[in-house]
């Protein structure tokens, strides 16, 4: 039986292996998702500089308002949107996905979806 453990160790060695070949520039900076049990969070990172342009989250006082739940599509199709909607207003219009070691599956792909359509390329 696989525990919480060797789950959360399997997913970093994921991501490990995914960020030797995804890099945030500064044309291109990288769009990082992660998925907790009951929120998600994504930034759009520099990572010659090692900054944090925008971020957007499910606990956000902008996303309470709305009323969604953070732990479901729903909610993080409406964290890709805001994610999008802050990066574009930083003059940022084409990032790299980071899927954080998960599956492109999902909370995960909801985001990546509803930020290509509020207008980020990838």
């Amino acid at each position: 039986m696989i525990t919480h453990v060797d789950r959360k160790q399997i997913r970093l060695k994921k991501h490990k292996r995914v960020r030797k070949n995804v890099l945030g520039t500064a044309e291109r900076p990288r769009l990082a998702v992660f998925r907790s049990l009951n929120h998600i969070y994504a930034q759009v990172i520099n990572d010659e500089k090692g900054i944090t342009l925008v971020s957007a989250s499910s606990i956000d006082p902008e996303f309470k308002a709305t009323g969604i739940a953070g732990g479901n599509i729903e909610g993080a199709s409406k964290v890709g949107e805001l994610v999008a909607k802050r990066a574009l207003e930083k003059g940022v219009t084409t990032v790299v996905f980071d899927r954080g070691g998960n599956l492109y599956h999902g909370r995960i792909a909801a985001v990546a979806e509803a930020a290509r359509e509020a207008g980020l390329n990838f």
